[in-house]
């Protein structure tokens, strides 16, 4: 029997401006890092390693978001289908070079607010509450070249002109919006999250965690701002979430499971919900030779801007153990572990494991006690469009009930969840293959991998069932 979801439940649909809009030299738009993300299962390999050098070469590589799925001159029609799901709630981004082309203007472009003002219109117009990341792998390029992405603190002082910006814009239009997406995932992909690549694997940790501190302080402005300028806005912070399981009971494979989650999972949770650094956090740092630059003032608004709520990305658990063999390694985990026998994995080799959503639940409410909002979760598959335009994804609607389930029994638990936005709930680019076969969404975009495609959309099976989903408030699974 399916659990009672609590009234004015925010259920929807989450995106991403570089996966989606396109339209990447239009409307005034400055460069920013997804442009000069090549496509394809390489791009994986550049988020992580060394010495990417932020240049496009169409001689070699394509670059699907470029194009994306033309949402910049579709957004209507994306829009209307989403109100015919029934959306609550729409989970968009912001592209910062939209706003401020190199970043480091004094002035805004109003080509830029204006477009943002008509999908924010667009949505009012049925009902749909925006939830806006701030910042959303999309790093203006010149911050990146010419500054060093967010090692350097003067990152701090741009962003925060971009948000007092976006924030006096859209002041009668927002009330929900999240800073930095999937923060501590930056030390795994310091490309993505901080617009750098690290020079060495030496200096990575080093690197990764000053430009986290410079982000922590940046939101913590941001959330201050937001009060002051909106003053009924819900500001959040937005993780990575993946609960890390032992591979068995032996003591050092329990605390090593422990320590890997509490750095992971924790310690940007720990900075920006709690407002300081972990207890942990000393002795991490010290043991990879990390020393923070803190300036007079940081711990005092890092301290001063706390979260109104916590929203995170679900995608997988991890099983992990002190010594591994290469053999045992979970090869399509992003966040590492090895294999755990008890889970089926994606088409993308990531393992599913819905019980761990309700681990996740309880394992954040538990330690912070805020409302959540889970604002990333979906099954990336190859879908097949039939003879009669038909698209039956079944194994979609199969991995997005289970979940849902465990999401009711986490508020049976008694765990405060406010809402859920399924990841890419249109299909899109993906953001760490670069692919358009790697298909999350509900609707079906004519695009493909060789860049050919009408774009015309498509609802699948799943379209009609999250209809169903949403008007039962998560009765009908």
């Amino acid at each position: 029997m399916a659990k009672q979801f609590p009234e004015g439940f925010l259920w929807g649909g989450a995106t991403a401006a570089n996966q989606l809009e396109g339209g990447y030299l239009e409307g005034g738009k400055g460069l920013n890092l997804a442009d000069v993300l090549p496509g394809g299962k390489g791009r994986l390999k550049l988020l992580s390693q060394t010495g990417f050098d932020f240049e496009i070469d169409k001689s070699k590589y394509t670059y699907p978001n470029h194009e994306g799925i033309d949402f910049y001159h579709r957004y209507k029609e994306d829009i209307a289908l989403f109100a015919e799901m029934g959306f609550k709630v729409f989970r968009m981004s912001i592209a910062w070079s939209r706003i401020f082309p190199n970043g480091d203007e004094l002035e805004p472009s109003e080509e830029g607010l204006a477009f943002y003002d008509r999908v924010f219109d667009e949505l009012e117009k049925y009902g749909i509450e925006p939830l806006v990341t701030i910042a959303h792998y999309e790093t203006p390029l010149h911050l990146i070249k010419e500054y060093g992405g967010w090692r350097n603190r003067k990152l701090v002082g741009f962003f925060e002109r971009y948000v007092r910006t976006i924030f006096k814009r859209y002041q009668d239009k927002v009330k929900y919006w999240l800073t930095f997406n999937e923060i501590n995932g930056a030390t795994h992909m310091p490309l993505l999250g901080l617009g750098f690549s690290p020079e060495s694997e030496e200096t990575r940790l080093q690197d990764s965690f000053q430009g986290l501190h410079h982000q922590f302080v940046a939101s913590a402005q941001a959330v201050k701002l937001g009060h002051e300028i909106i003053p009924d806005s819900q500001i959040g912070c937005m993780l990575i979430y993946a609960p890390v399981y032992s591979y068995d009971s032996n003591p050092d494979n329990v605390m090593h499971a422990k320590q890997e989650a509490d750095v992971f999972n924790f310690l940007c949770g720990d900075v920006q919900v709690r407002g300081e650094y972990p207890y942990f956090a000393k002795r991490y740092f010290k043991n990879h030779n990390v020393e923070l630059d803190i300036q007079e003032g940081d711990l005092e608004t890092i301290k001063e801007g706390t979260v109104d709520f916590i929203s995170f990305s679900y995608y997988m658990s991890r099983t992990d153990k002190k010594v591994k063999t290469p053999e045992e390694l979970g090869e399509g985990n992003l966040v590492g572990g090895v294999k755990n026998p008890f889970l089926k994995s994606s088409d993308w080799g990531w393992e599913i494991d819905p019980v761990g959503l309700r681990v996740a639940l309880n394992e954040l409410y538990g330690r912070y006690q805020k409302p959540l909002m889970v604002v990333e979760n979906g099954l990336g598959a190859y879908d097949k469009v039939e003879e009669d335009g038909s698209i039956n994804d079944d194994y979609r609607i199969d991995y997005l009930r289970e979940h849902i389930k465990q999401m009711g029994e986490a508020i049976e638990d008694g765990v405060d969840l406010r809402g859920y936005t399924s990841w890419g709930c249109i299909d899109l680019v993906s953001a760490s293959s670069g692919e358009y076969s790697k298909r999350y969404g509900f609707i079906y975009v004519d695009k493909h991998d060789d860049g050919s495609g009408t774009l015309e959309r498509k609802r699948k099976k799943s379209f009609f069932w999250y209809k169903d989903v949403i008007y039962s408030n998560g009765e009908n699974l």
